[in-house]
């Protein structure tokens, strides 16, 4: 990997030290995402944040999905090892947001037919990003993902520095 990360942050879980047994991995994975986010709840301002169950599949719940696979259809995800070697890594990246290794930020999406506020967490090198959305009983985390592509990277990092600009101006969300 090569690149700086914050001591706070936890270590990789490696998919090879799973003898790659997905089944035994995955588990194990979950296992983690568990006890940050369903055994208890991190929050932000004071706000909690919830991980939705909904759809669930083979038992586990959609957010935590969405946390360790990618694709754009729910059915059709693949699973991401960068993403599960990093399923330790939303909750200090919360409760870290003080930070000077963490950029934070707000945008606004389109979400059933609505503007969603969401706050965007990422690491200083804009390498690895955690998002919650703003729900009518709190936050609900949304995903969160290693960049490992520099245009990407680049982007956030534009996006970070329009919501920096536009904060400035007094016209941010």
């Amino acid at each position: 990997m090569g690149e700086k990360i914050p001591s706070w942050l936890p270590d990789l879980i490696l998919f090879e030290n799973f003898k790659g047994n997905w089944n035994i991995y995955v588990n194990a994975v979950y296992g983690f995402f568990h006890k940050d986010f369903v055994e208890s709840r991190p929050s932000f301002q004071k706000i909690p944040i919830f991980a939705r169950y909904h759809p669930p599949y083979e038992e586990k719940g959609a957010a935590f999905w969405h946390l360790v696979s990618e694709g754009n259809q729910e059915s059709e995800r693949t699973p991401d090892l960068r993403r599960c070697e990093r399923i330790r890594w939303p909750r200090p990246m919360i409760e870290n947001v003080n930070s000077m290794e963490v950029k934070i930020w707000e945008t606004s999406r389109p979400w059933k037919k609505q503007k969603q506020r969401r706050i965007n967490f990422a690491l200083d090198n804009f390498s690895y990003i955690v998002i919650i959305a703003e729900t009518q009983k709190g936050f609900n985390l949304v995903t969160a993902y290693h960049l490992e592509k520099s245009h990407r990277r680049e982007k956030l990092k534009k996006e970070f520095e329009s919501f920096l600009e536009q904060k400035k101006e007094g016209s941010a969300v």
